[in-house]
């Protein structure tokens, strides 16, 4: 261990090989407080060629790595397990934004890069990177390709996939591929970079990406709209996508008991309508078209809603400053649910369509089998992902017991997800959390392929062992 540490010094600097409890303290333990584990060391590389020269070092010695971005993860994937025998790799300091070309309407990033600074570099261009999430102040953008992570904006511009052109990644024996091309068409073989994106640094360290953009919109409209059950949100999502097509940008759906959570647990926060709602959504339409015609639209899709009674009430932004506290109310309910304890968290995807089914039934299923199970469900109906949270509202003692039935409650939530053709896992990824309960709703051969593939891009288990599988 001492040689390694030594040798690592000597490739990055002895002030980024962090040993000590307290260094390490930031990178061992997840967002949530659910996973905390113990690292070899933490090593911070300033470069690709440091990260090459790193993952040489690790993969000679024989030594497991743990890729991590900014840590904002909720399934495990960036935290090293409890027995010291991984070593850390943060990518923060590979920060820099490479290139932007306008006219081929991408940017060149490093994998350290945050979220929010990848959209201030593209909005300083007068482009618009479209993946937003709430953690996109602290979230790093190698986080959010090796999660595929989606976001609010999916509806129109798709997940991290989709707006990933190329990628640089330093595979488990420490060689680099470089495979930063900003084409749209590249027909010469397997798609390499796809296996790196949702990965979960299971196969390779992403070091950079070619990431699309778009213009930036010249005109915006928010609105939050009370509803009287999920089946009239999915017939206003219909209507706005008939009328609005691509200037929908996004549509999320919130169950009362989560907005609820934010009003009661977030200063400052005020209630956007007087009426109370089973159900809320918020809707967001973007154009490069005069705010005035925007607003139009979005008020007479509403007053039609209204009149066929999928609307209860609702508001539409006046400003930029109204628009932001709607979407506050959205953002910020993982973080207030955060303040009322743990609780199990799904992030399933279904079709649109049997979005009021799924919830329908897995609201059934666990009051009869939990009695008093509070449900805090919210998410982005516009692509069929929902976040499914139940606990006990008493917390203490009760919800204790609930949280460590949480294989039980897994299983009534993912069978009912998986008869409606769904997924148990839309945006966060596998990790730890879900490595196990994947194998009952994949086949047999879809993991041996899987399998496969990790073998041959990572033949001794190095990269991030024990995720996904």
């Amino acid at each position: 261990m001492d040689e390694l540490v030594d040798a690592l010094r000597a490739i990055v600097g002895a002030p980024h090989v962090l040993c000590d409890a307290a260094g390490c303290a930031p990178f061992e333990e997840d967002w949530r407080g659910r996973y905390r584990g113990r690292a070899r060391c933490v090593v911070r590389p300033a470069d690709t060629a440091e990260v090459a020269a790193v993952v040489r070092a690790c993969a000679a010695a024989g030594v497991p790595m743990v890729p991590q971005g900014g840590n904002t993860g909720l399934v495990g994937g960036s935290v090293p397990h409890p027995d010291a025998s991984e070593v850390v790799i943060s990518l923060a300091r590979l920060n820099r934004v490479r290139a932007i070309d306008v006219d081929n309407a991408t940017i060149t990033v490093e994998a350290g890069c945050t979220l929010a600074a990848v959209q201030d570099a593209a909005a300083a261009h007068d482009r618009l990177f479209p993946l937003s999430l709430a953690s996109e102040g602290s979230c790093q953008i190698g986080g959010n390709l090796a999660s595929n992570a989606g976001g609010v904006q999916v509806l129109r511009y798709g997940n991290t996939r989709e707006l990933t052109l190329g990628l640089e990644v330093v595979l488990a024996d420490g060689q680099i591929w470089s495979g930063l091309r900003g084409l749209r068409k590249d027909n010469t073989g397997y798609d390499l970079k796809q296996l790196f994106v949702g990965s979960e640094g299971t196969l390779g360290i992403i070091t950079a990406a070619v990431l699309k953009l778009f213009p930036l919109p010249a005109a915006r409209a928010v609105a939050w709209i009370a509803l009287p059950d999920p089946a009239s949100a999915i017939g206003l999502l219909g209507r706005l996508r008939q009328v609005a097509g691509e200037r929908l940008s996004a549509f999320e759906i919130v169950a009362a008991s989560a907005h609820e959570i934010v009003l009661r647990n977030l200063p400052g926060v005020r209630r956007p309508l007087e009426v109370a709602a089973p159900w809320y959504a918020l809707m967001e339409l973007t154009d490069g078209a005069r705010q005035d015609d925007l607003d139009g639209l979005m008020t007479r899709v509403l007053e039609e809603a209204f009149e066929a009674g999928l609307v209860l009430d609702g508001v539409v932004a006046a400003n930029e400053a109204q628009a932001d506290a709607l979407w506050a109310l959205r953002e910020n309910i993982s973080e207030a649910q955060k303040k009322e304890g743990f609780s199990v968290k799904h992030d399933v995807s279904v079709p649109v369509s049997r979005i009021p089914e799924f919830l329908a039934r897995a609201d059934a299923a666990l009051a009869q089998r939990f009695p008093g199970v509070r449900v805090v469900a919210f998410g982005h109906a516009g692509d069929g992902n929902l976040h499914y949270n139940p606990s006990m509202p008493a917390g203490g003692a009760e919800n204790a017991a609930f949280i460590a039935r949480s294989s039980e409650v897994n299983r009534v939530v993912h069978d009912i997800v998986d008869e409606l053709g769904g997924s148990i896992s839309a945006e966060h990824g596998l990790g730890q959390l879900k490595r196990e309960e994947i194998r009952r709703y994949k086949s047999a051969l879809e993991l041996d392929m899987m399998r496969a593939i990790k073998k041959a891009l990572d033949p001794h288990g190095l990269m991030n062992p024990g995720k996904v599988f």
